[in-house]
């Protein structure tokens, strides 16, 4: 269980200039975004374990967990690695609106390779999530906050968030683990290399 905190000032900035372009994109939007490239940048974590071997997955699906009435359901963003945030924004409201409606056919929710289960606006400051097997690893997002932090030795308010990633070690030790969100915070913390 590897937990990391992101500066989200870059991304509370990014995400304010995208709806003032009439783009409608919400934090989660851009952390499913920036994981499917840290995936690409660190494809061994995007990974599940078989048995008795380790199956390496070319795709890079993203289920996304959705709270419903009756539990709770993974809508897939697929190909996550390959779409910029409005492309995300736009499939994140259309499997919601259809898990909401009991509408989602089986493909759009089975068959993720990686998971981001998001408790932040829930006022979860930290969480761990538990693994969706055969998934390797599953990324708990906590809420973001404004906090004092020390900027260049000096105290400062910024824009921070907490996430913890398990793993399952037979697939993805400490070391891979801390490298995949060392690539997340990269884009995190500099959402300008996601694009538009």
């Amino acid at each position: 269980f590897l937990t990391r905190q992101f500066d989200c000032d870059a991304m509370v900035e990014f995400r304010t200039q995208l709806k003032a372009s009439g783009q409608r994109v919400s934090y989660n939007d851009i952390v499913i975004t920036a994981c499917g490239r840290a995936l690409r940048d660190v494809p061994d974590v995007n990974a599940a374990w078989a048995d008795d071997s380790i199956i390496k997955r070319a795709a890079v699906d993203i289920g996304m967990a959705v709270a419903l009435p009756g539990g709770l359901i993974t809508p897939v963003i697929r190909g996550a690695d390959k779409k910029d945030v409005a492309a995300v924004a736009a499939d994140t409201r259309a499997l919601a609106t259809k898990a909401k409606d009991g509408k989602l056919a089986p493909d759009e929710y089975t068959n993720s390779t990686f998971t981001i289960s998001n408790l932040g606006m829930k006022g979860i400051e930290q969480f761990t999530a538990i693994l969706n097997p055969p998934e390797a690893c599953i990324l708990a997002v906590g809420g973001m906050a404004q906090v004092p932090v020390v900027v260049d030795g000096s105290l400062a308010v910024g824009w921070r968030m907490s996430v913890t990633l398990p793993c399952d070690h037979r697939v993805v030790d400490g070391a891979l683990g801390a490298d995949f969100l060392a690539a997340l915070a990269k884009y995190i913390e500099d959402p300008s290399l996601l694009g538009g």
